[in-house]
């Protein structure tokens, strides 16, 4: 297998390879490494700017909380959000899901209502949703997946009722990489029978141009450390007028307008679900990494892809191999190997330098409708290589040899 000729030079740009030169990182899917320019960002923010947002009445604390806010600007102009003010601050995508589920969702879903998912949800937008439906006495409905891991998208559209009061779907799905084909018509068709519409882009964010407004969506989640931010900081898209309407649900410090002994009033959206100290560290990096990754995601993305059709089809011919990620997946190659568990498949391609994920990739419900406990994941990012797919294709070569592999 030669790829040498698409391999770019973003790896440069990615301290950690330095101190560990041999690494073959594919568990992007899980969380990205940093760029050199979002830790000078974050470092320069902590060596000359950290200050509380929002609350000092000195120039450091004007300063911070000016970051903090342009941030919110540049992630609405990064979503194609109408305005700043749509834009809400989290610890991540799982945070952002759960604002919706908890605040939103016991405004629109009553007893006999139906919330529609699928089956190859992540925990984080499945979990939610199946409490809502519990305790609000709704229908959970399951939409399937192809065999192809795709989601069942006709299936979706054609169990919208006037039930329906929540659609949540992940824009690409973190076991398969299979995408969300028909967001906008799904958008439509729930907007039709007085529904909402929740895409999870945890996973789609770093290969789609999105645009919420052109979407169609009323909610849009996703996080930083997907995109080469740091961990513990995402962000919330709602439409303005549903933002108004839902009451928060962290109660603290910086989310009120008055408190008093016997009444309390809100601050306005998007400030009321934002209580106690921001991780305003996250924020400063969020934007850094926006400002790496936009303008060169639409490259990233054929790199990833021309890589991952390369790498896919050197796995497909190893003996005892399953894959079961979608052929157009953007870089996910998900797989098993006959009579070896996932964890002693990772174990040893560890030991070669391969980091990969093995588990159920917190997505059970889908493992079980597949009929497997766990699976092994190769995910690719910018900085993946040539030689870190051709490692992974030999590790698996080898492993295969090693653990007695038979033809299927």
């Amino acid at each position: 297998m030669n790829m040498s000729k698409i391999d770019q030079n973003w790896r440069a740009d990615f301290p950690i390879f330095a101190a560990h030169p041999d690494l073959a990182y594919l568990d992007q899917a899980a969380t990205g490494q940093y760029p050199q320019t979002v830790i000078d960002a974050m470092n320069a923010y902590m060596t000359t700017a950290n200050a509380p947002v929002h609350r000092g009445l000195y120039k450091l604390a004007y300063d911070a909380t000016n970051q903090f806010e342009a941030v919110r600007t540049q992630v609405a102009a990064f979503l194609g959000a109408a305005h700043a003010g749509e834009i809400v601050f989290t610890s991540g995508t799982t945070a952002a899901i759960n604002l919706v589920a908890q605040s939103f969702g016991p405004l629109v879903v009553d007893a006999g209502d139906e919330i529609i998912v699928s089956v190859a949800e992540h925990h984080s937008n499945f979990l939610p949703w199946r409490r809502l439906a519990g305790v609000r006495g709704a229908h959970l409905l399951i939409a399937p997946v192809h065999a192809d891991g795709a989601i069942d998208e006709e299936w979706v559209l054609a169990h919208i009722s006037r039930r329906t009061r929540v659609v949540a779907l992940a824009q690409e799905t973190n076991v398969s990489g299979a995408c969300l084909k028909q967001a906008r018509a799904i958008a439509d068709a729930v907007h039709q029978v007085g529904g909402y519409f929740l895409l999870d882009g945890a996973q789609g964010i770093a290969h789609n141009n999105v645009n919420v407004q052109q979407l169609g969506v009323d909610f849009y989640a996703f996080s930083g450390h997907k995109i080469y931010g740091p961990s513990g900081i995402g962000c919330l898209y709602a439409r303005a007028e549903l933002l108004l309407e839902m009451p928060p649900v962290t109660l603290g410090g910086g989310m009120i307008s008055e408190v008093g002994v016997h009444n309390v009033s809100w601050a306005p959206a998007p400030e009321r679900f934002e209580a106690g100290s921001q991780n305003t560290l996250g924020v400063v990096g969020l934007g850094a990494a926006l400002r790496y990754l936009q303008p060169r995601r639409q490259a990233m993305t054929v790199h990833c892809a021309a890589l991952t059709q390369q790498t896919r089809a050197a796995l497909a011919v190893i003996p005892g191999l399953t894959l079961y990620a979608h052929p157009e997946a953007a870089a996910t190659l998900s797989f098993n190997l006959a009579g070896v568990h996932p964890h002693d498949l990772a174990t040893f391609l560890d030991e070669q330098g391969v980091a990969v994920r093995a588990g159920h990739h917190c997505a059970q419900p889908l493992m079980t409708s597949l009929g497997v406990p766990a699976m092994l994941r190769a995910s690719l990012g910018a900085y993946t290589t040539a030689v870190d797919c051709e490692r992974l294709v030999t590790g698996v070569q080898d492993a295969a040899a090693f653990f007695q592999v038979a033809a299927r």
